[in-house]
């Protein structure tokens, strides 16, 4: 069976309501949770969901957590909160999925931060720096569009193991303007806690996503 790869924009957070473009790696709203809780109770692939890859932004993250808690293994929860299922889907955090701009908004926490935060997760992965918006992480466009080439190869790279595990599909949680770059889309523009299907492809010499039939 072939691999597809569910393409999910974090809910709601709290700069999309305040247009306070300076507050830092925000957070959701009451109302993100719910969507992203709505999300989860709609969402009809999960038993067919080996991995997720999300953005290290703590929307992102909560997201991930609210709408996925059926779905991801269960070393991701406090054992007494009932949520996460034995031998689920793994959870990679990836900061070529952060947002584009070098707004606070759009600035990660230090490894640190997202570890009191969340600490059932585990950040001893990401680089040190990987939120400073500087080389591969700048809002320059050929950074953006190399970091998102490196996303795609990754999603491949994932499904491909996926294949060997018995399940076949990725969940991938990232921005709506990186997203853009992702698909190589100027028009996509989901929804807060949208999403969309795609299969995964080769042309030429990159990988391409391109939208379930």
């Amino acid at each position: 069976m072939a691999s597809k790869v569910h393409l999910v924009r974090h809910a709601e957070s709290v700069h999309n309501i305040s247009h306070d473009f300076s507050q830092f790696d925000p957070e959701l709203t009451p109302l993100g949770l719910q969507q992203a809780t709505r999300l989860g109770q709609s969402f009809p692939y999960g038993r067919q969901v080996g991995a997720i890859i999300t953005s290290p932004l703590k929307r992102a993250i909560q997201t991930t957590l609210a709408a996925f808690r059926h779905i991801l293994d269960k070393r991701y929860f406090d054992p007494d909160s009932g949520y996460g299922v034995e031998s689920g889907a793994i959870l990679l955090l990836d900061p070529d999925l952060q947002e584009r701009s070098a707004l606070p908004c759009d600035t990660g926490s230090a490894s640190e931060t997202l570890e009191a935060a969340f600490p059932r997760l585990g950040f001893k992965d990401l680089a040190e720096g990987w939120q400073v918006k500087e080389g591969l992480y700048s809002p320059a466009d050929e950074a953006v569009e190399e970091r998102a080439k490196r996303v795609r190869y990754r999603i491949a790279a994932v499904c491909e193991d996926l294949q060997h595990q018995g399940r076949t599909d990725i969940v991938v949680v990232t921005h709506g303007v990186f997203m853009r770059f992702l698909l190589g889309n100027p028009d996509i523009d989901l929804p807060k806690a949208g999403w969309k299907s795609y299969t995964v492809g080769r042309h030429s010499s990159d990988i391409v996503l391109s939208p379930l039939k």
